[in-house]
């Protein structure tokens, strides 16, 4: 499994890095997003967006769970588990079809659903390292089953 770390200074700099990450993305690549609140996950994946060419603003999808963002490379499923208690609600709010669909699947709180989580093959970490600093890690794993 490959790593990386980065630090960035402000939330457009996270947006960046985003942009860059979605170069190597593929269809059915899940996303893992884990971190703090305000970590900037959801900035990370506006910049995902960006770098697919995805229309659309991209926002928290903490109280509709998914947000879909189409019209460039590749279908972005923008996913948050805040409020998913437990895998099996996973499961039971339909969220198969995105998860392994035909697009990228970037999954903020994917550790609330660890068999998941497995199944990410790229896991981006977030800390807060200042008012507006963040550290990212990015980290591949092989092929995997993705």
């Amino acid at each position: 499994m490959g790593a990386a770390r980065y630090r960035t200074a402000s939330p457009e700099e996270t947006e960046r890095l985003g942009e860059e990450l979605a170069a190597s993305l593929r269809e059915g690549d899940l996303v893992a997003l884990v971190g703090e609140l305000g970590g900037g996950k959801t900035r990370f994946v506006r910049g995902v967006a960006r770098g697919l060419g995805s229309k659309g603003f991209v926002k928290s999808p903490s109280f509709t769970i998914i947000n879909i963002y189409e019209g460039g490379r590749l279908p972005l499923y923008h996913m948050d588990l805040y409020r998913i208690g437990m895998a099996a609600e996973l499961h039971s709010a339909g969220l198969e079809e995105y998860l392994y669909g035909k697009g990228v699947a970037a999954i903020e709180w994917a550790d609330k659903a660890p068999e998941l989580l497995e199944e990410c093959r790229i896991m981006v970490s977030f800390s807060h390292a200042g008012e507006n600093e963040r550290e990212i890690e990015i980290r591949f794993k092989g092929a995997g089953k993705v």
